[in-house]
């Protein structure tokens, strides 16, 4: 019988879910039926409590209970305006949070809201793990041709690294790769962009990928000219961050890159391994 009641529950609070350009919202007032609350006037005072929390919390409670007005339908094809509110997942959670936890409806949305909450930070996260995983492929890429042409029109294995690092230190505000590897503790024998944030490595490669391309436009062929090319993309990318108040020298480390792809890739099996066992399981 319990699990019976929870499919119907689970069933009610999905069917009522609405969406607007892929974000999920309930209305307040199908909320608070689905929540066991017989009166508005009381669900108020819920919704009151959660609005507290979640500005105690840090966000806008206008992103989260916005107020909307609806039309419905009364007596003899009359209609009547009434207030109601927009609430987000997360707002729901707040609700379900502050409301009577002795109505079986209330200790279920706790629970629902709380695992649907964190599987959309779970999703969230790995979706930014993966967008730093190519976008440093990306980069090992551009400056794989870099380092072709480089090599190609000077004829100097070390050309490279010298332009590399003049490009390093005008995107850094004038410290050196060494001086940020020093910095944010790198060994020496790993690259910079491996323990840089998404942003800065999709810098690097933006960068990069206007010298290749100005490079084989221009016809570059000596050392002066592409170092002062890359110099150049480089400061025109940092120009684009630091006007926006970002200031790559000043980011924190992220994740060792190869210690964050050998983690995907050990969570990428363990998944395929419970899909295969839960196929068997049915």
């Amino acid at each position: 019988m319990k699990s019976d009641i929870i499919i119907q529950l689970h069933k009610n609070f999905e069917d009522y879910a609405h969406q607007i350009d892929g974000e999920e919202f309930w209305f307040a007032r199908d909320l608070q039926g689905l929540l066991g609350y017989t009166k508005w006037e009381n669900f108020a005072k819920v919704i009151d409590k959660a609005k507290i929390a979640c500005q105690t919390a840090g966000h806008y409670v206008a992103d989260h209970f916005p107020d909307v007005r609806k039309t419905i339908p009364m007596p003899k094809g009359a209609e009547k305006e009434i207030d109601d509110l927009m609430l987000t997942r997360y707002a729901c959670y707040l609700i379900a949070q502050n409301g009577d936890p002795r109505k079986v409806e209330i200790a279920f949305a706790q629970t629902y809201f709380a695992v649907q909450t964190r599987k959309i930070e779970l999703i969230e996260k790995r979706l930014a793990e993966q967008e730093r995983l190519t976008a440093r492929q990306k980069l090992t890429l551009s400056e794989r041709e870099l380092s072709g042409l480089v090599f190609e029109r000077i004829g100097d294995n070390s050309g490279f690294a010298r332009i590399r690092s003049k490009g390093d230190a005008a995107l850094f505000g004038g410290k050196s790769t060494q001086h940020m590897k020093d910095r944010l503790n790198i060994p020496d024998s790993r690259a910079l962009a491996d323990f840089l944030p998404t942003i800065t490595i999709k810098a690097k490669d933006f960068a990069t990928e206007i010298t290749n391309f100005n490079i084989k436009r221009d016809d570059l062929r000596h050392e002066g000219d592409i170092a002062s090319e890359h110099v150049k993309n480089n400061l025109d990318v940092r120009k684009v961050l630091t006007d926006r108040g970002i200031r790559p020298e000043e980011l924190p480390p992220a994740e060792d890159i190869k210690k964050l792809e050998r983690r995907v890739k050990s969570e990428e099996k363990l998944i395929v391994k419970q899909a295969a066992r839960l196929k068997k399981e049915k």
